[in-house]
């Protein structure tokens, strides 16, 4: 099909993308309403980089039960009701050093960021969707549940592995109602955040440089000479969501540039 004719595809939706103004959120908030959406879209902060046509934003974080209600509220008054749910919401900030280095209260972090504000969300917007009878919901895993880095990412591995079962049981029970739920799997994306990991690597890495080495060096190599960009995730996002992917449900896409080396 030619991007020609499925350019206004998403006209008459309403998408609530998660940390949307950053990175592959933002890169997949800009090309859903591009392609017509209305996009509502949320971040801890209030956001710096200009507004979007068509694009609403709600200040809250969904790593907390009265985020998540502020987010289902916002959903209600903006849009209305949802058809596409796309949580990209995650990331690791634990300490380097190896499992022992984790305290408890880093565990519970990285579990409430990248796995239990995702299952609040769908908990609550799962309904309206069933009453409508269709839904899309993405959730961004990340090539490190099969590729877990112990010495800086253990806790954010593990739980994105959470985070994959848990949306294939899902698909299990509400594609028979309509919704379909994928799983994104990212490799090493050139965002703000992958930047940020960088340096807390380097912290004992050395310097940046070593650290970048280091990190490509643990992923064992990406194939094609470069980490991805978050327009690459919102273009395969983008497809997961649309009708031209009726029939997918229950599957992980990998975008990794080759790195995972196995089949």
């Amino acid at each position: 099909m030619h991007k020609s004719s499925y350019e206004n595809e998403f006209q008459g939706k309403r998408a609530l993308v998660t940390g949307g103004t950053k990175g592959m959120g933002l890169a997949i908030v800009k090309r859903l309403a591009e392609a017509g959406a209305a996009v509502l879209t949320t971040a801890r902060a209030i956001p710096t980089n200009g507004d979007i046509p068509g694009v609403r934003f709600v200040q809250a974080d969904i790593t907390k039960p009265d985020g998540t209600a502020l987010v289902v509220e916002a959903v209600k008054e903006k849009l209305g009701g949802v058809d596409i749910l796309i949580n990209t919401v995650g990331g690791s900030s634990t300490p380097p050093g190896g499992a022992l280095a984790l305290a408890h209260e880093d565990w519970l972090e990285a579990l409430n960021l990248n796995l239990l504000g995702s299952v609040r969300l769908d908990s609550a917007l799962l309904p309206m969707m069933v009453e409508q009878g269709k839904g899309a919901i993405i959730h961004i895993s990340s090539i490190q549940r099969k590729l877990p880095l112990y010495e800086t990412t253990l806790a954010y591995a593990a739980s994105k592995a959470a985070l994959t079962t848990y949306s294939k049981g899902l698909s299990k029970e509400f594609s028979p109602k309509g919704i379909r739920i994928n799983t994104i799997a990212p490799g090493f994306i050139q965002t703000e955040a992958a930047d940020r990991m960088i340096d807390r690597i380097a912290t004992v890495a050395g310097s940046r440089e070593a650290a970048l080495q280091e990190l490509m060096n643990s992923l064992g190599g990406i194939a094609i000479g470069r980490p991805g960009l978050p327009e690459e995730v919102a273009e395969l996002a983008a497809f997961l969501v649309s009708d031209r992917s009726a029939s997918i449900t229950g599957s992980e896409f990998t975008i990794d540039g080759g790195t995972v080396p196995t089949v």
